[in-house]
């Protein structure tokens, strides 16, 4: 029998955006998909296929799957577990595989949000329907998210959960929404529907009891003490709405590192080296610092000021550190220009353009192509409302007409 896996799912491109007060461009989630796919990530939930602003840039980000960039990552669409959402998803999206349907299960959000719209049957028929347009529109696979799962009857849930993989999903979602559960009881939880469905389980957690992490955790612990894959739901830096999701770099180092996990099995794709790169990328792009305590890679992850700390992390790093910074991408000394700077913005000229991407040992073939790219990275600083970083200049001299796609929009 195959061992069961924990993959990673991130979603910091579709709830990490939805945290009150920030944003990302979409050239900014159009990197975040190419650092996920370099770090290992086995989907990103990469945007909202019915929202008309989302379209150039999935369809973008499509291409770039085609052109080998972004692959073998998956891009995963939200929806509502609706007909309707499913079949204009494919209708704006046309070439999109993978997508997850989203309906609330719970006795409070069906009398108090859905207001007698939809009952606990109607619920479950909505679902069923979504799923079966979507398999015969062509997706390749389909995760049916049960929003409140944690406040959700366990009989209701298992009855939803049967009759989604009835349906032909894929996996199904256990949403925390509200961060209300703990480790003990979603790892009962997700036993329970995981020995009587026997299907792919997704575990979706929020902090608002700062459990997030640990409750990942142990959801995907009991879904794998059943024989089945897991699927943790991740943002990069912890974003989330309200206290956040689980944070990217701290559920991997979990399941690594944490005592009692040697026996589960991480993606072997995940790539650690990475974490440096695409938390302080995500931190400049979202504008927010990464916290001083940040796991891995906060700034004190790996400082030591008390005497005895310091001198026993002197004589042996184990002695005060249980992982390594160098298998995070930490360690080389960042270089920073204090001299004269040349940098592309909205306004640049094609000399000190011209300058900036020769400092990247990236020549253009003629004049002609270095406007037109020069154009684009200037429509790039309008877009993102903050200097590009090297990444993002070298996305746009080597990939210009999906730049292209990627900032235009029409209202």
């Amino acid at each position: 029998m195959k061992k069961p896996k924990i993959y990673i799912i991130d979603v910091t491109n579709r709830d990490g955006v939805q945290t009150s007060r920030i944003c990302l461009s979409k050239l900014q989630k159009t990197m975040i998909n190419i650092y996920l796919n370099e770090f290992g990530a086995f989907q990103s939930e990469f945007g909202f296929p019915v929202t008309r602003h989302e379209t150039n840039y999935l369809n973008a980000n499509l291409q770039l799957v085609k052109k080998g960039l972004l692959s073998p990552i998956r891009l995963g669409g939200w929806v509502r577990a609706t007909r309707e959402d499913v079949k204009n998803a494919f209708s704006l999206v046309p070439q999109i595989k993978h997508l997850n349907l989203s309906i609330s299960t719970s006795d409070q959000m069906i009398m108090h949000k859905f207001k007698g719209k939809l009952d606990h049957k109607s619920v479950i028929s909505e679902m069923i329907q979504a799923v079966k347009e979507a398999k015969k529109s062509g997706a390749q696979s389909v995760g049916v998210n049960a929003e409140d799962a944690s406040r959700t009857r366990i009989e209701y849930l298992i009855e939803f959960a049967q009759a989604a993989k009835d349906a032909g999903a894929d996996r199904v979602r256990y949403c925390d929404t509200l961060g209300c559960d703990t480790p003990f009881t979603i790892y009962e939880r997700i036993k329970k529907i995981a020995a009587k469905v026997k299907l792919p389980l997704e575990i979706h957690c929020h902090n608002d009891l700062g459990l997030v992490v640990a409750n990942s955790i142990a959801g995907a612990k009991a879904a794998n003490d059943c024989g089945l894959d897991a699927y943790i739901n991740t943002c990069v830096n912890g974003m989330g709405e309200r206290a956040g999701n689980a944070d990217l770099i701290s559920v991997i180092l979990a399941i690594k590192y944490g005592s009692g996990m040697k026996d589960y099995s991480l993606d072997e794709r995940i790539n650690l080296k990475l974490a440096w790169k695409i938390c302080k990328y995500a931190s400049y792009a979202f504008g927010v610092s990464i916290p001083i305590n940040q796991p891995g890679v906060g700034a004190n992850a790996f400082a030591h000021e008390s005497g005895i700390h310091a001198d026993g992390a002197l004589k042996d790093r184990r002695n005060y550190e249980l992982y390594d910074f160098e298998e995070l991408g930490r360690g080389e000394p960042e270089i920073i220009e204090t001299g004269r700077k040349i940098t592309a913005g909205e306004y640049s000229g094609i000399k000190g353009f011209r300058n900036v991407y020769e400092k990247l040992e990236i020549a253009f073939h003629d004049e002609k192509e270095a406007a037109e790219i020069l154009e684009l990275v200037r429509y790039a600083n309008v877009h993102n409302q903050k200097p590009l970083v090297d990444e993002e200049l070298k996305f746009i001299g080597k990939y210009p007409e999906i730049a292209r796609k990627i900032f235009t929009m029409s209202p």
